[in-house]
Order: C-alpha cells, then structure tokens, then sequence
C-alpha cells in the first residue's frame, strides 16, 4: 500500500517513523516546506506540493498532520479519492466545512480514523477495563486535567509561531488539547450538558485562549471538569475517578492507575506493559490505520466522534459567551 503524509512537522515526522517501523515502505509527502525540522530522514522520499499532484500518485491512506486550519484542504480531495484518512485531531479550526468532508468520504467510500491516540494508552485501556469490571463501584464524578508549557512543546521553533498558538491556523488550547474530551467519552458514554470557561490569562505572548475551564454532565449522570492550559510547569496530564467504592487514578506520562478502595487499606497499582513510551500509542494507531486502509478492520475513532469533540468546544465557547449551560441537543445542532 502506498501513504500520502501531509505535513512535516513533529507529528508527521512522528508518522513517517512509525509507518517505516511497522514495514510501510511506499510513502510520499505533501509539503509546503515550510517546516524548520532537519530534512535528513525524508532525502529518499518523494514529495509533493500540491495535493492533486500528491493525489496522482493513488495513494491508499492519507494521514493529515498539517496545521489545523489546512486540514480539510488535503482531507475533502482524499476522500473524494476514495483514500482512508487518518485525522489528526481537531478536525478543522471550525465546524463550517465538516459536511463536504462527509460528502466526500460518501462518495469516495474510503474510511476515516480520527487522531485520538489516547484510546490506544494501555495505562488508560487498563482504567476503562477496570471501571467497567466495577472496581471502584459505580463511577459518581470525574476530575481530568491536561497542563502543559507551549514553549516547551518544540523547543526548535517559536512558540508563538507554531499552530498552536495561531487562531488563523486553527491553534488555542480547548481545540489543540481536547483529547480528554473524546476520551471521556469513551470512558464513561455520551454527555448531557457542558459549561465553562476559555480565555487568555497567562502571560504567553499568543492571542488564542491558553485556559479553558469545563464542567460537565454526562448522560449516566456522572459529573465531572476538565482542565486544559498552555502554561503549566512543570506538565500534568491525569484522570481521577470517583465512585461508590473508591477511587481511580491514570498518569498519562507513566501509564500507570492506581486504585484506592473504601474496603481495602492497600492501594492497588497497574503498571503499564515493560519499557512502556509514549509513542507506543501512536505505533498502535498506526498499525490499525493501516488495517482499515487494507480493509481488515473499521475505525475505533470517527468521523462522527471527531465532530462530537469539535462541537463541545463550540458549546464551551457559546456557554462563556453567553454564561449558561447548553444541552447536547444545543451542542449537537451547532454547525
């Protein structure tokens, strides 16, 4: 099979290693080069610069790691061209395109696996086994926080230049770090009602938001927030979960969850398989991308999930703006 990666920054470097690394031989990039990453991994691989061009190579799969705002310039004629996607998340920097890309996935009849690659944590697996097996009872509250310093994401670049950072390429903190949000609701099913807050209040030199504040209701009527930041040191990214019978605790960075029960004195600890790193999840997503773009598998992550996350991000920001809580129905109708 032959894939397309748009975009050579970090994650498309991250791509490219991991497609050479479970055996994919056949790729090819699209780039505006205007990437300062060194050049010396990709001397042997051809590379396009526009995308009808980089699409008369008839590539199989297509992972889109270009900034956000670019995302859909590359996706709506993949899809069209009957190309499995790989999304990195968020799908765009607004809702306002999000019906072409699902007219044109329908008509090119390829398939599209959204970017969340916490789905494929072991640390975070072990929690949503043991949460469903009931060890801590019924799940009652949540508490997720991702806190992280921008400068520190690439120290290679400015900060203040990366998409990240840029509401004209799709950047801000509730849209670049909503992992929690598609996560949760993996964990614990759809949710009812968000409300919160996002804004600049740091002292980073960007005009996008850098906080975002959430609370949220979820349809079994488990309550819980999320936290995200851009100026966090040093960096925090974990889930807490409360239930009748105790309580549940995920580190991102080490993988591991820790169980504190009301009727046990001892804490339970579940450490992640040996040598565990972070790009162990990013491997496993690429092994199942290329399974749905052989056919042998359908995606674990949607289309349809990817606009459910874009649109709590919506709704968070019509919530502060307008200071209320909106319905999923509110939610679900935003466009």
């Amino acid at each position: 099979m032959k894939f397309l990666i748009a975009g050579y920054g970090s994650i498309g470097r991250r791509h490219l290693r991991n497609l050479l690394a479970c055996g994919e031989k056949d790729l090819l990039l699209l780039r505006s080069h205007r990437s300062n990453l060194p050049e010396d991994e990709i001397q042997s691989i051809p590379v396009e610069t526009d995308i009808e061009k980089a699409l008369a190579h008839k590539p199989d799969g297509v992972i889109i790691a270009n900034p956000t705002a670019l995302h859909l310039d590359v996706a709506i004629p993949a899809a069209r061209a009957g190309c499995s996607i790989l999304m990195e998340k968020p799908i765009a920097g607004s809702l306002e395109r999000i019906p072409e890309l699902q007219a044109a996935l329908k008509a090119g009849g390829g398939r599209l696996l959204m970017g969340f690659q916490n789905r494929f944590h072991p640390g975070l697996r072990k929690a949503r086994e043991l949460i469903v097996s009931g060890a801590i009872g019924r799940p009652l509250s949540f508490r997720a926080l991702w806190g992280e310093y921008l400068p520190d994401w690439h120290p290679y670049e400015d900060y203040r230049q990366s998409y990240s950072a840029r509401a004209d390429l799709g950047g801000g903190v509730a849209l670049t770090l909503c992992h929690p949000l598609d996560y949760l609701r993996w964990l614990f099913g759809e949710f009812a009602a968000i409300w919160g807050f996002s804004g600049k209040i740091s002292d980073l030199e960007i005009t996008v938001d850098d906080i975002a504040e959430i609370g949220l209701q979820l349809a079994n009527g488990m309550v819980g927030t999320v936290h995200l930041d851009y100026y966090r040191r040093p960096a925090g990214n974990d889930l807490e979960v409360t239930g009748t019978d105790g309580v549940l605790h995920w580190d991102n960075a080490s993988g591991v969850v820790t169980i504190h029960k009301n009727s046990e004195p001892e804490v339970q600890e579940f450490a992640p398989p040996a040598g565990f790193e972070r790009n162990w999840l990013f491997l496993a997503e690429t092994r199942h991308f290329i399974d749905v773009t052989s056919g042998q598998a359908e995606p674990s992550c949607t289309l349809a999930d990817g606009v459910i996350a874009e649109q709590m991000v919506a709704g968070l920001r019509c919530s502060w703006i307008e200071k209320r809580i909106l319905s999923f129905d509110e939610v679900s109708a935003i466009e």
